[in-house]
């Protein structure tokens, strides 16, 4: 297991899901973590540990340089690796069917957020000449058939960011990769915009979530992914063991991704 001792860690969406438990897996291996989210943290086992939680909008246009300043006003003027888990899901609306307002509010959690992240810790990680950027991208950022036209959208637009900037910034010794999840058992369900549901849409999707989960005794369906899976993946790509791994997507799908 990679240690992370002094490395000073900003995970986004840390108060749930992927973003709990990548900040839980982080602090066991000796990180200092900063953690945001827009919701209160409830998350038990890090009160003797290296944890600042920031509860902020990150969709407000100064948040995220304002989080970043925080961070190092904290911990010091170093940001070692950025982790973007925040993200929600959409209405599994098509473009026929599509609000602007389900439009707006996904492509600003999970495209203009992370982005933002990353151009507020990119200046420190230049003057480090080192970082490590993780995007939690999904199954969706490579198909156009695992949600709805919001979040397929705003996932394929993260990869393109991510590659762009693992790819102007490979000088600089900072690396930016990318995790695609499959189904995983988050809260994100509970971010979808009701008033923007297309039960239609939901009823193409639904298939294909049958696909990567597994049944228990009574027949339900039990996601193969965890989110510590998931953590273990992101804690590789911002690990020393993947200092040659730039610019990479990796699927944690339980081969969900071979389809």
């Amino acid at each position: 297991m990679s240690s992370f001792t002094n490395k000073v860690v900003i995970v986004t969406g840390c108060s749930s899901g992927i973003g709990l438990a990548t900040t839980q897996l982080f602090l066991e291996r000796g990180a200092k973590v900063f953690g945001i989210d827009v919701a209160e943290f409830k998350g038990e086992g890090v009160s003797e540990l290296p944890f600042e939680f920031h509860q902020a909008d990150l969709v407000k246009t100064e948040a995220a340089g304002e989080a970043v300043a925080r961070c190092t006003a904290i911990f010091g003027p170093q940001v070692d690796i950025l982790i973007n888990c925040a993200g929600i899901s959409d209405g599994w609306s098509s473009a026929d069917t599509l609000k602007d307002s389900e439009w707006e509010r996904v492509m600003a959690i999970n495209l203009t957020v992370p982005v933002r992240l990353m151009t507020a810790v990119l200046p420190l990680m230049k003057e480090q000449k080192k970082g490590a950027i993780v995007n939690v991208a999904s199954k969706a950022a490579v198909s156009g058939a695992a949600a709805g036209i919001a979040y397929t959208a705003s996932k394929h637009g993260l990869v393109g960011a991510t590659k762009n900037v693992a790819w102007r910034f490979h000088n600089d010794n900072i690396r930016c990769n990318a995790v695609l999840p499959g189904g995983v058992a988050t809260n994100i369900q509970h971010s979808v915009d009701m008033d923007c549901f297309d039960p239609a849409g939901f009823g193409a999707f639904f298939p294909n979530i049958q696909m990567h989960v597994a049944k228990n005794e009574q027949g339900q369906p039990v996601p193969v992914v965890t989110p510590r899976d998931i953590a273990q993946g992101i804690a590789y790509l911002a690990s020393d063991e993947a200092r040659m791994v730039n610019g990479a997507l990796l699927p944690i799908d339980a081969a969900w991704s071979t389809l």
